[in-house]
């Protein structure tokens, strides 16, 4: 990710752009995205029929394509957009594509610091993962659950390794499937492969896998756990040692496992998405404690709180202090923070931020049709068109605020205090 040091954290507001402007230029102009510093907004925008070009503050970049779509900053701020020239698919960064051309391309990925960029590719129905213009050099009739390792260096996948017809059920029933990183296969094929999972140092990978139309566990490195279950759900590298964890069913309840073993003295009418702290102390997923009943559980230990739709976004602070989550109840979203809830609710609310020592939380958040900000349950009165996720500076005195008003886009930088 850019250094967010380096980024101007002078409060006040300045205009970027007028996408009104763009509308009078172009025939039509598809949705914006801001850079994580906000200092660029861009948008896909129609030439005439079957042409694309991207537009950013107002300036196109110089190819021209058939077809863009997937516009998207990395981390570091580079702008990527899969493209189609000639009827064959790429990646465009910053509006140069990759030398590398593809029957289709999806599922662009970022490492954590945006120097790295891979996606899906498939080329005469043959399908790889590509990082920064290299293809695997091996392809494989399917592939699915694409991963990135955090550094961006290493790709895993589900990849199908033996073929078969439609009606050889005992050839899928035998094993088929796979886990591959960096193209190379496990020894062992299995029923089903799923989610992947990299490990920090990018030298392993697990995955969800069926051993049998009713035998499901986790397998690490084409290992399987040596407990089998009724089902699991993603699993989850510890981002220091290596341990693994992952939500598993056994008679009907859901259960958090690691390395195999039950360690959550509690069980649930649902389990997942499953979140260790940065520093790997505790473990956070979203539960349902009750059918129909939505929380958080830290440590095995669920919130009070319920929400009676959905729970989103488990987030832990820097620190690993603090836990945050949106969720959804009656119709309304909120915002909840170590098991309390905000007063305030809201027709939409996203992924919670937290400053950097963890004292104070942040969410977009939306209210008939127009969007702000709510710090530590307070409402900012300013309302928007469009508004992207608040960020916190370094310090954690300043937040930035990208903003659509009126077609013009404003970075704002304002005080913590101001809210």
């Amino acid at each position: 990710m850019e250094d967010i040091n380096s980024w101007n954290w002078e409060t006040g507001s300045r205009d970027i752009a007028d996408i009104n402007q763009w509308k009078d230029t172009f025939n039509w102009v598809e949705e914006p995205y801001v850079s994580p510093n906000g200092e660029n907004i861009a948008a896909i925008v129609n030439l005439a029929e079957g042409e694309f070009n991207v537009c950013i503050n107002g300036e196109p970049w110089e190819t021209i394509y058939d077809k863009i779509w997937h516009l998207r900053f990395a981390p570091d701020g580079r702008l990527t957009a899969v493209v189609s020239e000639m009827g064959e698919w790429t990646v465009a960064v910053d509006g140069n594509p990759w030398e590398n051309k593809f029957g289709y391309v999806w599922n662009v990925l970022f490492s954590a610091d945006g120097r790295h960029i891979a996606a899906a590719v498939q080329q005469d129905m043959a399908y790889c993962m590509a990082i920064d213009d290299v293809p695997w050099l091996q392809t494989y009739p399917n592939m699915t659950n694409p991963t990135l390792s955090i550094d961006g260096t290493h790709s895993a996948a589900s990849v199908q390794v033996v073929e078969f017809a439609e009606g050889e059920i005992h050839k899928f029933q035998e094993g088929a499937f796979s886990a591959a990183l960096d193209g190379e296969t496990w020894d062992k094929h299995f029923v089903n492969v799923w989610n992947t999972a990299i490990r920090a140092d990018g030298q392993s990978v697990a995955a969800e896998i069926r051993l049998s139309l009713t035998e499901y566990t986790i397998a690490v490195d084409g290992t399987p756990w040596e407990k089998t279950f009724g089902c699991v759900w993603e699993p989850v590298f510890h981002p220091q040692n290596g341990s693994i964890a992952a939500p598993v069913r056994i008679d009907g309840k859901w259960h958090l496992a690691r390395d195999g073993q039950v360690i959550w003295d509690r069980k649930f009418v649902q389990l997942w998405h499953t979140v260790f702290s940065p520093d790997g102390g505790k473990l956070a997923a979203i539960v349902a404690p009750k059918y129909g009943k939505w929380t958080i559980a830290v440590d095995g230990q669920p919130w009070p709180v319920l929400f009676n739709e959905l729970v989103t976004d488990v987030v832990f602070s820097p620190d690993s202090r603090r836990v945050a989550a949106a969720g959804k109840s009656n119709g309304k979203w909120g915002v909840a923070v170590d098991g309390v809830m905000w007063r305030n609710s809201f027709d939409m609310a996203w992924r919670p931020v937290f400053s950097s020592n963890g004292n104070d939380v942040a969410a977009k958040v939306e209210r008939k049709g127009r969007y702000t900000v709510v710090v530590n349950d307070k409402i900012w009165p300013n309302e928007f068109d469009a508004l992207w996720d608040p960020v916190f500076n370094p310090a954690g005195d300043k937040i930035l605020l990208r903003t659509l008003q009126d077609g013009k886009y404003t970075r704002r930088v304002i005080s913590v205090k101001e809210i």
